[in-house]
């Protein structure tokens, strides 16, 4: 008896496993089928807090520096996240070669922390903020909130615009926070 549910178990698993011809989770060589969430292809669903990312133009460099620090099925999985987006404008205010140095293999971890307190792990509109809120990111540091009117600013970096995605908010700023 052990031996038959043994061997139905590892039937129904193997069938679970099998690609199904026109199933939108089809693996490519472009993404393997161990990819984790982030090897999904779904061109009906929303897009993901990264695939928000990677369809910007004006983000490349966090696209960038989302693969580098190894982040991409992280934050592609089911969240709920606040991502504080930079734009590349924002990434060059930043001091000549510290992006180039950032992106080097030996300086992972730094830029891992870096891009967590770009993240909050929940869905967060830009209308839930309120002036003076201090809130927690994945870094473990807290950002603070300031609100002048209808403009929105987490630790004084303007949002200039927000974008709903399939596991959380993506909002775009035109500064890199940099953790304190």
């Amino acid at each position: 008896m052990k031996t038959a549910i043994s061997t139905l178990s590892l039937f129904v698993l193997l069938a679970a496993c099998q690609t199904k011809t026109g199933s939108t989770e089809t693996a490519t060589s472009e993404t393997p089928a161990m990819g984790g969430q982030s090897a999904v292809a779904d061109d009906v669903s929303q897009k993901d807090v990264v695939k928000v990312a990677v369809g910007s133009p004006d983000h490349t460099t966090l696209v960038a520096a989302i693969k580098a620090a190894d982040l991409v099925n992280s934050l592609s999985n089911a969240g709920p996240f606040t991502v504080f987006a930079p734009t590349n404008a924002a990434f060059d205010k930043l001091p000549k070669g510290t992006v180039e140095d950032l992106l080097k293999p030996e300086n992972k971890s730094k830029l891992e922390t870096i891009l967590q307190h770009h993240v909050m792990t929940s869905a967060l509109a830009v209308d839930f903020f309120q002036d003076g809120q201090t809130m927690g990111m994945v870094d473990g540091t807290n950002v603070t909130f300031t609100v002048k009117g209808t403009d929105v600013f987490v630790d004084g970096n303007k949002i200039l615009g927000s974008i709903k995605a399939s596991n959380g908010w993506v909002h775009v700023i035109d500064t890199v926070i940099l953790p304190k």
